[in-house]
């Protein structure tokens, strides 16, 4: 083909070649969407972007936050990848053609413009992270159940300090008279770990100097965890409830997944600086939800789960008040008494083998 314009091709045929591109770019984003369509993935799965489902409001908002930011990346994304495909088909120096394309170096209005708009984007997402993490760590003053969460290697053990019953009457099971350091809560599992640290004993004494752990609260309804019970925490539907959580030793942290978020389980929350106290406005809907400790606390840090069982307000109503007039039950007798599993359903005790190991065992 003889070619005009002094050796270049005619205008037609870049047009052609640049049609066919363009089709072909078509193309494979209406496969890609098509895909997506076609796929066992709901629209709202889809929109989750992998994101877990939660059961709480909060968790709502975070996961609303997540689906807005990925939405806003991808669209930088789509953008940032049109113009470096743009500028690799349709800028690149033509067979046949020695000089370079036009550039655009040093162009101070477009490299301003490139300069500002991260600026604004970093500047809008910071809005709205503040937005929800303030939805999410908001409190009130009047929650309907506070619970007391104390965490000690490598178990859990959780009271009930106040609960709001349904017909108005208030709950009150904290222990406030005499010295809770006569009360026996572990502080490890000597008998089982081979001595590591000493196993249900008392407190330390308060007489002892920059050891008083009277941060750690009691109450008259408590489930203590073993290595052979999961503790399960009983918890009702579509009420305010509020955490507070401590360490008997080391570092720990509150983990339910499906509540989306983490909280550090500090001993000492005051001199650490910690604020060890949170709440969720409801937890949306009943059934049984693993819990775990996500801070690397020792040796079976990894077997230290718990299980948050929730049920509605009228059977946690008839749980608490059973535990009530009958304090000598275990958790499961009052979990079968309201018709529910009395053992934890997602997940269950580890072979722990907490004795002396050996090659051969």
């Amino acid at each position: 083909m003889k070619l005009a314009h002094g050796g270049r091709p005619p205008a037609s045929t870049k047009r052609q070649h640049r049609g066919r591109r363009i089709k072909q770019i078509s193309a494979a984003l209406f496969l890609g969407v098509g895909a997506l369509m076609l796929s066992s993935c709901s629209a709202e799965e889809a929109l989750r972007f992998g994101w877990p489902e939660g059961i709480t409001p909060e968790a709502e908002d975070m996961r609303h936050l997540w689906t807005w930011s990925v939405i806003a990346a991808l669209i930088m994304g789509i953008l940032v990848w049109g113009l470096t495909f743009w500028t690799i088909t349709f800028h690149r120096r033509k067979a046949g053609q020695d000089e370079f394309p036009r550039q655009t170096a040093y162009n101070v209005p477009l490299e301003l413009t490139y300069t500002a708009i991260p600026f604004v984007i970093i500047a809008v997402l910071f809005y709205f992270t503040i937005i929800v993490q303030n939805k999410v760590e908001a409190k009130e003053s009047d929650p309907a159940v506070v619970v007391d969460v104390t965490a000690f290697q490598w178990n859990w053990k959780f009271g009930y300090r106040t609960v709001q019953f349904e017909d108005g009457q208030l709950y009150d099971g904290a222990i406030t008279e005499g010295n809770p350091y006569d009360r026996q809560i572990p502080v490890g599992d000597s008998e089982e770990s081979g001595g590591e640290s000493g196993g249900h004993d008392d407190l330390p004494d308060q007489s002892e100097e920059n050891d008083v752990r009277d941060y750690l609260n009691f109450n008259e309804i408590e489930t203590l965890g073993t290595s052979d019970v999961i503790p399960v925490l009983v918890l009702p539907t579509d009420r305010r409830i509020e955490f507070e959580i401590a360490a008997t030793d080391v570092v720990h942290s509150f983990w339910v997944p499906e509540f989306l978020f983490k909280r550090d389980v500090m001993p000492f929350p005051k001199e650490n600086h910690s604020d060890n106290r949170f709440q969720v406005s409801e937890i949306d809907r009943e059934g049984a939800f693993v819990g775990r400790c996500a801070e690397m606390c020792g040796t079976y840090h990894s077997m230290m789960n718990f299980e948050v069982r929730a049920v509605s307000p009228a059977k946690f109503d008839e749980y608490i008040k059973f535990r009530e007039a009958n304090p000598d039950a275990t958790n499961a007798e009052a979990l079968e008494a309201i018709g529910e599993e009395p053992l934890a359903v997602t997940t269950e005790p580890f072979d722990t083998k907490r004795g002396t190991q050996t090659a051969s065992n």
